[in-house]
């Protein structure tokens, strides 16, 4: 995506070729940092306080992770280790899990001396085809979108997004918001409403960003306010990303997305779920009892960051001192509320059924379910 005057992926290697480069994105909106990554424990590092996050930009982040580890140690024990380190540092996202199951398929039968470049080449590959596969989400959905559209007349298409599904959370394009780019580009009138995203901010901080960069009209809003919308008829269509979808379709998301669905149920809203077929976990088939829910520090509940008018980045107390919080990352959508899949493959049901039409090949036995 472009950012001034220049285009930019989320994470590229360094023109030296011995370190990884990010987008800070915990200094977004307010400035647009690079950073380095040198080590190993700088890519857990930006993983684990969200400097990278978005389940198919982790993912691409620990794959570089273990050939930055690599450098240092092309041993079978070092490898070990950077698995187990970076495997620990998020634990909802299935992306990171199957990232590190790649490059470690690919370099664990070579000798040490062809490792490295190897895990280089993995890297690579795992961020070409997550660009690919989320082109060609924003395809399938611009069909959908433009399905909606038809009986809108000149009314701009009202879509609603909650946390950050667009570029950033990839490594370019995104999922929720790839088809919400190409529609602009095709010149539809579409229209964003920005949850906030508590308690990280993601919708104001990233999703704001991006569609301000891309030019596509926006407003932000508290995360509370989506029902009252739907029950209006302000929302034509609930489009979110997902960290990681069982073989039933099941969705773990950002929380408060589960309350996002309920109420689109309610008013017959359609509610799509946009992701990578990287992000489906094919092992689990019950969301609620199989997925582990991540649990985030406390103060990122009890503080909120910002900038003051003087231009000063701060941090601010709102609660009473000593304010017990808990911080619960995601929450689990059913399946039965979702109204379909959007993938790299197509559109399909929120079911087994569904999922196995478009991938084929992972016919395979799940929870007693063909």
């Amino acid at each position: 995506m472009k950012v001034g005057d220049r285009w930019y992926r989320t994470i590229w290697p360094s023109e030296d070729g011995g370190a990884v480069e990010v987008i800070d994105q915990t200094r977004l909106p307010h400035a647009f940092e690079v950073v380095r990554l040198q080590s190993l424990e700088a890519a857990a590092e930006a993983i684990r306080v969200m400097q990278v996050r978005g389940a198919p930009l982790v993912g691409a982040t620990a794959a570089y992770g273990l050939c930055l580890a690599l450098q240092e140690d092309s041993s079978d024990q070092a490898l070990q280790h950077g698995v187990e380190l970076l495997a620990a540092t998020r634990p909802t996202a299935v992306n990171l899990r199957w990232a590190l199951g790649e490059v470690v398929a690919a370099v664990g039968p070579l000798p040490a001396a062809e490792r490295v470049a190897a895990a280089w080449r993995v890297a690579a590959r795992i961020c070409d085809d997550d660009v690919a596969a989320c082109r060609s989400i924003g395809e399938h959905g611009l069909e959908l979108l433009r399905g909606l559209a038809r009986d809108k007349g000149d009314r701009a298409l009202n879509v609603l997004t909650h946390c950050n599904a667009g570029w950033l959370a990839t490594v370019d394009w995104g999922t929720a918001l790839a088809p919400v780019y190409l529609a602009h580009d095709a010149g539809m009138n579409v229209h964003v409403w920005v949850d906030e995203t508590r308690p990280r901010n993601q919708g104001a901080a990233l999703t704001a960003f991006e569609l301000g960069a891309h030019g596509v009209p926006h407003t932000l809003i508290a995360d509370n306010v989506g029902g009252h919308l739907m029950q209006h008829g302000m929302v034509d269509l609930c489009l979110v990303g997902s960290d990681r979808t069982t073989s039933r379709g099941d969705v773990a998301n950002k929380i408060g997305t589960y309350l996002k669905a309920l109420a689109a149920h309610d008013n017959k809203v359609p509610f799509y779920v946009a992701l990578p077929s990287t992000t489906i976990d094919w092992e689990i088939a019950d969301g609620i009892e199989e997925i582990p829910i991540e649990e985030r520090s406390p103060a990122e509940v009890i503080r909120v960051a910002g900038r003051t008018k003087e231009g000063i980045d701060s941090s601010v107390e709102i609660a009473p001192p000593g304010c017990a919080a808990a911080n619960f990352a995601f929450d689990v959508t059913p399946a039965r509320l979702v109204s379909g899949l959007l993938t790299e493959r197509g559109v399909c049901e929120a079911s087994t059924v569904g999922l196995r039409h478009l991938f084929p090949e992972r016919a395979v036995v799940i929870s007693g379910v063909h």
